[in-house]
This record gives structure tokens, sequence and C-alpha cells, in this order.
């Protein structure tokens, strides 16, 4: 028998700005009053009244701070600390609304600010989108933290490698220190207040971050011991940034969704912290219709639920905007024509339908219909950010940058897109066939024991990011030794190998991080074929995966090498062309297009989750590039009441 749950479980939430009004209370569990203006107490007070769990949210880089900036709050004008381009503009969220740089100043103003919510009894502070663009780093309060950081004069970072490289990991630290203090203070106030108040930061993906070259912290995020779990910024206006699959760039929304859920999904395995799935009805670009934001919707939402890990959903950011808002908006005006209109009675059924199911994902039986045994990773690092861009001299009359190695103009610009390439390259070939992949963080082998036992396959590439540390080497060399099998793919080209870092002893030597990988796997080169290392194996494909993207040919060696490698280890990829979980009574389906072109029956007895008033089906067929979210009745005909939304 399945019982409707309490609110403290705080399943479900949702953001808004807006006071409470009807069209809005959708009976989520929790709800972040948004902003810190100066209606907020009585925005807190008023859904506290309604029933509601109530958080607090705001920006961590950018917010309605102009009493901060004005010298309000202190005496002191603080526009020196806005985000900077090289010609000295700001880099605006909007008018007069910078993104600013993580200051000290900045911090003791956020956390003074949140006293009174405390006071008046909020029960979490999320803290969201620590964000540092990677063309900004030009403000004196940015030079001043580099110089205090690194002990010596700021660098342009468009200078060199090496000067974006540090600028960019900065930006990422500075952030992180910013929350740490924020969090730490949230505690000790609240603990004398008689409670504790938790703390949450919403961000991003890894992934969307790197293909938008934002800097943020990312994986130093779990080295904040007052930090209680994340929200996964995920939706339509971030997973439909078009990447390269085919030599066609194009948005791929549920693909790409499925990679940010997954490697968000990482920050919290193997730590007692909390993760929130987010998807949105609509996005933050007002000029689509209806039709598209619901396609777009559908393609996210499913995505998400395809992650049986996770199982608390904020399931509408900003409500006020979806159910009271006319939409497409005129683009030349920001109006409303004849054109905008009201959310449709059946996406608004389907919405409502949707939250309610939402809230009953936490299902112990799940597994994937097809590949559910492999446990392939492809691996994401932190430091994919800090090399998003190519800074060298003169592109203009050389072919050839020397300090950029073999590497041409056109080649980088490729590979500093926002299609992303290298990551995309390993993982989409793989996505495609029907493997539900994880999108390993392997920073976290340095915090998570055993963070890659679960693993039996890694795809791997230094082409696009480093290892941090040489203890990640050692550690994915252990994890293989103990039986994994590690597919490295690259040409070892990569300008940032030059970097003084660790690898090549700060500048001494010529080596790379894939030299001590390999010594740390007693290997002198890169085996072309399979490699007993111990229990495990190693195999390599000698080329920037960003090739992946574009030749057919050696797309298919790379997918003939990993069915070869899986059959030899007993297990079977089977291709296709849908990602199918079984989760619980649900069934969770997404058909993917540019694969087999093979329509995805299911035959039984089901409720269909995807249709306003719950249609009952014995066959669901779904095509290529839709989605599907069933009720398998027959998995709960002996329960006496079962409640399905």
């Amino acid at each position: 028998m399945s019982f409707i749950r309490e609110r403290q479980e705080e399943r479900t939430g949702y953001q808004e700005i807006a006071p409470w009004n009807a069209a809005i209370d959708v009976n989520a569990d929790f709800v972040m009053v948004y902003g810190n203006d100066d209606t907020v107490l009585s925005r807190i007070h008023e859904f506290k009244r309604r029933g509601y769990v109530v958080h607090l949210m705001t920006g961590s880089a950018w917010g309605d701070y102009a009493d901060y900036l004005n010298g309000e709050w202190d005496g002191s004008t603080h526009w020196s600390e806005a985000q900077q381009k090289a010609d000295g503009t700001m880099v605006s969220h909007g008018k007069d609304t910078p993104y600013m740089v993580p200051t000290i100043s900045f911090a003791n103003y956020l956390f003074d600010k949140f006293k009174r919510v405390i006071d008046a009894g909020v029960e979490a502070i999320h803290l969201e989108e620590p964000e540092f663009w990677d063309y900004s780093g030009y403000s004196q309060a940015f030079k001043q933290q580099y110089e205090l950081y690194y002990r010596t004069a700021w660098q342009d970072p468009k200078t060199n490698i090496e000067a974006h490289y540090r600028t960019a990991r900065l930006k990422a630290y500075l952030y992180k220190q910013l929350l740490e203090r924020i969090g730490d203070a949230i505690k000790e106030y609240s603990i004398r207040k008689g409670k504790i108040v938790r703390f949450y930061v919403p961000t991003h993906s890894l992934v969307n971050y790197s293909q938008w070259k934002i800097m943020s912290p990312e994986g130093m995020l779990n080295d904040i011991p007052s930090l209680d779990g994340f929200i996964a910024q995920v939706w339509t206006g971030t997973s439909r940034t078009p990447n390269t699959y085919r030599g066609v760039t194009k948005e791929r929304t549920l693909e790409t969704a499925y990679c940010e859920y997954s490697v968000m999904q990482e920050l919290v395995k193997g730590q007692d912290k909390r993760m929130w799935f987010l998807a949105d009805p609509i996005e933050d670009n007002p000029n689509y219709e209806w039709s598209a934001y619901q396609s777009s919707y559908l393609e996210t939402v499913t995505a998400s639920l395809l992650h049986p890990d996770v199982a608390h959903y904020e399931i509408c950011p900003w409500p006020n905007r979806v159910f009271n808002g006319r939409y497409p908006i005129n683009k030349q005006d920001g109006g409303h024509g004849e054109e905008s209109k009201p959310i449709p009675p059946t996406y608004r059924t389907l919405l409502n339908n949707m939250f309610q199911t939402l809230g009953n994902m936490d299902q112990s039986d799940a597994y994937y219909e097809h590949n559910n045994d492999i446990h392939l990773g492809v691996a994401m690092s932190d430091s994919a950010l800090y090399q998003r861009s190519y800074p060298e001299c003169d592109w203009e009359d050389h072919n050839h940058v020397p300090m950029l190695g073999e590497l041409s103009k056109d080649l980088l610009e490729q590979y500093s897109s926002d299609a992303f390439p290298m990551f995309y390259g390993m993982s989409l070939p793989l996505l495609k066939r029907g493997m539900p992949l994880r999108i390993a963080q392997i920073d976290n082998v340095l915090k998570t024991p055993n963070y890659l036992q679960d693993l039996k396959y890694l795809v791997l590439s230094y082409d696009f990011m480093k290892p941090l540390s040489p203890a990640v080497n050692v550690e994915i060399a252990n994890w293989v030794r103990n039986g994994g099998t590690l597919i490295y793919i690259g040409d070892n080209l990569d300008p940032y190998n030059q970097l003084p870092a660790w690898w090549n002893d700060f500048g001494r030597t010529s080596a790379t991080p894939l030299d001590h990988l390999l010594r740390s796997l007693n290997l002198t080169s890169l085996p072309q074929q399979a490699t007993v290392v111990d229990k495990g194996r190693m195999i390599s494909l000698h080329y920037n995966p960003a090739e992946l993207t574009m030749d057919l040919t050696e797309e298919a060696k790379y997918v003939a090498v990993i069915d070869a490698l899986i059959q030899s280890k007993g297990d079977y990829f089977e291709h296709t062309n849908d990602l199918t979980l079984i989760r619980g009574p649900y069934v969770v389906s997404a058909v993917m297009d540019e694969s087999s072109g093979v329509e995805k029956s299911h035959v039984g007895h089901f409720v269909d989750l995807l249709t306003p008033d719950f249609e009952y089906k014995t066959v669901v067929t779904t095509v290529p590039g839709q989605t599907a979210l069933l009720f398998d009745v027959d998995k709960v005909r002996n329960q006496s009441v079962t409640v399905i939304g």
C-alpha cells in the first residue's frame, strides 16, 4: 500500500519570487522564496501559513544587491567588484545587475542579509549559480585576488595558456571560498538561534558550464563541510545547447540533458547530501510556442527520470511565469501580440499530474531494460572548465601558433566551440546506441573511497582536461589493476600539456599527464590492443575524441572496440535506439532519433502518465524523438490502494 507523503520529506519543491497566489499552489512540499528584498519576510510568512516548508533562494553571483553596490550597506561603493571584460565593460545579468567578483566583503554582505530570514524561520538557504565568466577577469577586485593568491603580479589571461588556466582555476576557487564562508556563517548563526538551517547550492552542470565557458567550483563544492546538497539546474535552456554528431551540429535536448543530470548525480555519490533534479516547463527564452516548451520539457524531465539514484525534484522554477504567463513574447518590443497565448489546458493538466508523479519516484527496484549490467563511464573533470579557450597570440598571420604546437587555428576553434566536441565525441556514439552512460567526475576519486568501483569500463581522455593531482592517476590505475577496463582516447597534442604543473615537474620536463598515467600502470606506451594490467585491461585510440563527432569511420571503430571489450568480459552491448528504465511500477523511456529509426512498443496494462486524463492502454508505441512515462498496473495488482500520481 502506498501513502501520501509528509511535506517534511521535501521530495518536490519550487522557487518563486512572486507572492503566493492560487495559480502557483501546485501542492509541492516546499517553496524556495526567491530574493531578499523588502517583501521577503511577508512572502515567507504567507507560504508558511499555507503549510509549505519554506526555504530562501538567492543568487551567489548576481541579484538585487543595489544597496551593496551603491554604498548603502557599509558606506562604501562596490561597483569595482563587478566582473569586467577586457574592454572594461561590466558582465551583467541585467540592467544594473552585474556578475560579482566573490570578495570577502561581498560574502559578509550576503550573510548579513540572511540573518533576518533565519530569524523568520526558513529551514534552508540556497545560494544559486556561482558563476565567473571565462572572458572576464579584468576588474581591479579580481586582479587583487590574483596577486594575493598567486603572490605575483596579475597577468592578462589572453597572454598565454598558463595565465588563462591559472585565472580560470582561481575564478572557480574564489566562489568555493565565498560559499564556504557563507555556509559556515549560516550554520554558526542558526545554531546560536537554537536550530540548524541547511545550506544548498543550486548549480548548472559541469557539462553545461564547460559548454558555456563559465567558471564554477563544481567538484570543489564537496570540500565544503557546511554544504548539505544541491539542485541540478538542468532545463531546456541548458540542454538545447547544440552539439555535433555525425557532422551535424544541432540541438539534442534529451541526450544533452541525460549527460547533464548524470554528472550532477556524481556530486552526491558516496556523500551524505541531498540532490534535487530540476526541470522547467518553459525556459528563460520567452520567444517559443507552448508546443515547443512542452516537447522540450518532456525530454528534460524524462532524462532526469532515467537516473534512478535521485528521487527529489524541483518541479517548476517560477510557476508564476508558467501558469500566469503568455507566450511567445514579441521579439521586437517584449510585449504580447495576438500570437501570445496562456498555457493550454492540456499542458496545465499534464504538468500538475507530472508534479505529483515526481513525488513518488523513490522506488527501490530500478533497472535498465537494455545494457543494465555493463556499467560504463565517461570521464569528466573540473579542469575541463579551465581549458575551454586557447588564448595564444596572433592567429591572423600564422597557420600554426608556436606555443600551440601542431594544432591549427581552425582546429582550435572547433575544440573550443560551445559544441564541446571532445566530450560529446566520446559520449554520443554510445548514448545513441542505448548505453546508459555514467558521466564519472574523476576528481571524486580523491574524496570518495572506491569511487570507481561500480564501473566496469571507463572512457578517458586528457586532450581536453587534466587530472588535478597525481593521485587521480594512481586511483585510476588501482581501479584497472582490480579489474577495470580503461579505454583511453587522445593524440597527446593538447597545448595545455605544456602548463608548468605537477606532471612535468612544473615546466622542467616535457612529460604529460598521460605519461604519468602510463607509468602508474607500468606501461611504456599506449597499448593499441587490449593489454592486461593485473586483473584489468587498457586499450587506446590515437586521435582527439573530437574526431568522433565528424568521422563516421572512426566512430564505427570506437564502437567496435568497446563492443569487443564488453564481449570479452562476458557482457553484451545491445545496440538499440532507446533508453528505458523500469523504476518500480513506472516505465521511463526515451526513443532517440539519428539511430536505427525503430519504434518502441510496450505491451501490457499501462496508465499513460503523459496524457491529461491518464489513459489506460494495453499497447504504447513511441516513435524516435519521443518519450514515454507509463505506470505498469500489473506491478501493483496485489496492492489494495496505490497512488500513481
